[in-house]
């Protein structure tokens, strides 16, 4: 990671290309230069070997005229010996070796297959003529040096022809080559030398510019981004009183002053802002205050309307029972008073007695199912059969569906399927919505009942369908509202169906209902198959 984030770096990749550059074009000059010298050593070393040759061919010419081979091999043996020199020999046409600086070549014929009798011999046959004036040739000695070998033809020359005492015919134009052999010990320990130090000056010079390109790179481009990538990291993280030091007058040094402008103005436009958002949050802060007290006022009306309609509401209910009472106490107290109470008199007040009764009880039922909404009390959830629940609400209804003729229709599973919940307060719901239903089917009709599982397996849904008068539609989002019933009945409250709803709440459920005017209504009582109650409620003030 570390290695990938210096090779990104603008500066080290300026200095890879550069340094590689660099080195590309002067290992290009170096090659040429060591081949150059080499090819220049080896020229001087042939041009040397040439003069060397024809020296000799000149210093043995007389003497070779005169047929004076003493003088001839002492000449040769002399220059033989000189430093330089790996040895002197001087064949014949025929390749016989007549004068050596080796004693034991005399009389030796060479090679003509060899490579460098080729030249001037085709397949062995003596020489005719010389194709150029100068033919060399490297090879190794034993010795385990190279020397070049440098052969120059001795030409019949006319004094050579005319001679009488080893007249060679005119047509023959070559007697014989002069072969020089040169030492190149000394020119490869030259060459060698050369290379070596044209190998290290090579090395100096790349490290040396490379150390002046990387002080340069650094001091021009390393740092000045290096500063530049901490003031833009400083404005990101909203340091905009961070300033880049930077005083070049090149294009970085106007980048940073644009910068450290840019940064001025940002921290002034967000002093400006801070100071407006503090404005603005004042502002708001009052606003909400005053609205809040608005707000409160607005709840505390809405209470007192609550409070009014609900007195209002029980009032209404709970007034005309007691006018009734009131009334038959007022009447029993006359035929009281008149000491006169014949029997048919005393059965007109226990009637009357009967409905005071009556009338007080429904009194009593009214503050209690108003108790009942109120107040949660607390519940014990158990794993209970809802198979059987709905089974044991349906039997209690059964004699009344009887009476009203009704018919049952219950699609209902062949297993148990258990659900957490309690039995008391689900049942008593269930019932509620099935007297419901019953209620709404004066005339007979069909009640129908369904109890099945979720696809997800989460939920049981039971449906509750009946072909009553049904709900009309601007009803429907009121029918769980305490006090509300379409019902003409007087002993009907109103507090059935927000019982229920406040039981299916408390069991993390949901009640839903659909209803088509005059076609009848559906309850749809959807409950968690796993569920813990709700937080008790101690109690809803009223106020």
């Amino acid at each position: 990671m570390i290695k990938t984030s210096i090779l990104r770096q603008l500066s080290v990749r300026l200095f890879v290309l550069l340094t590689v550059l660099l080195i590309g074009l002067l290992s290009v000059y170096t090659y040429l230069n060591i081949k150059v010298q080499k090819e220049h050593l080896m020229q001087n070393v042939i041009s040397s070997a040439d003069r060397a040759s024809e020296l000799i061919r000149r210093s043995t010419y007389y003497s070779m005229l005169l047929n004076r081979k003493e003088d001839v091999y002492q000449i040769i043996r002399t220059v033989g010996n000189t430093s330089g020199f790996d040895g002197i020999r001087i064949y014949n046409k025929t390749g016989e070796v007549i004068f050596s600086t080796e004693q034991e070549e005399l009389g030796h014929k060479v090679d003509m297959n060899a490579e460098a009798c080729n030249i001037c011999h085709g397949e062995g046959a003596p020489i005719r003529s010389f194709p150029s004036p100068l033919a060399t040739r490297i090879f190794q000695s034993p010795k385990g040096y190279r020397v070049l070998g440098l052969i120059n033809p001795i030409r019949n020359e006319s004094d050579c022809s005319s001679a009488s005492c080893h007249a060679h015919p005119v047509s023959q134009t070559i007697l014989g080559v002069l072969d020089v052999k040169m030492s190149l010990e000394s020119v490869d320990k030259a060459i060698a030398e050369s290379q070596r130090k044209t190998i290290l000056f090579f090395l100096v010079t790349v490290l040396t510019v490379a150390l002046v390109c990387w002080i340069f790179i650094r001091q021009m481009v390393h740092v000045p981004v290096k500063h530049l990538i901490r003031g833009t990291r400083a404005l990101s993280e909203g340091r905009l009183e961070h300033r880049i030091e930077l005083n070049s007058t090149d294009e970085i040094g106007e980048l940073s002053r644009s910068f450290n402008k840019m940064t001025e103005d940002l921290q002034i436009a967000r002093n400006e802002i801070n100071n407006w958002s503090n404005i603005l949050a004042q502002k708001v802060k009052e606003k909400t205050d005053e609205l809040q007290k608005v707000q409160d006022h607005i709840i505390q009306v809405e209470k007192m309307a609550s409070l009014g309609k609900l007195s209002a509401s029980v009032a209404h209910e709970i007034n005309n029972p007691l006018a009734g009472i009131l009334t038959y106490t007022k009447l029993i107290l006359k035929k009281i008073d008149g000491n006169h109470i014949t029997r048919e008199a005393m059965s007109k007040i226990k009637n009357h007695l009967t409905l005071i009764q009556s009338e007080t009880s429904r009194c009593g039922n009214i503050v209690k199912n108003l108790l009942l909404f109120a107040r949660k009390r607390d519940a014990e959830f158990k794993k209970e059969d809802l198979v059987n629940l709905v089974n044991k609400s349906l039997q209690l209804i059964q004699h009344t569906l009887d009476i009203q003729n009704i018919q049952l229709k219950k699609r209902m599973p062949e297993k148990s399927l258990y659900i957490s919940c309690n039995a008391d307060q689900l049942n008593q719901a269930l019932l509620a919505m099935l007297i419901n239903a019953v209620e709404s089917m004066s005339s007979g009709g069909l009640l129908s009942v369904e109890l099945c599982r979720s696809e997800d397996g989460k939920f049981m849904e039971i449906m509750i369908s009946d072909t009553g008068s049904g709900i009309q539609k601007e009803n429907i989002p009121h029918i769980f509202e305490p006090f509300f019933t379409t019902k003409k009945d007087s002993k009907s409250i109103g507090l059935g169906l927000a019982v229920v709803y406040g039981i299916i709440q408390q069991h993390n459920g949901d009640i839903k209902v659909s209803s088509g005017g005059n076609q009848g209504t559906t309850f749809t009582i959807v409950l968690p198959v796993d569920t813990a109650p709700k937080a008790q409620l101690e109690e809803i003030p009223l106020d």
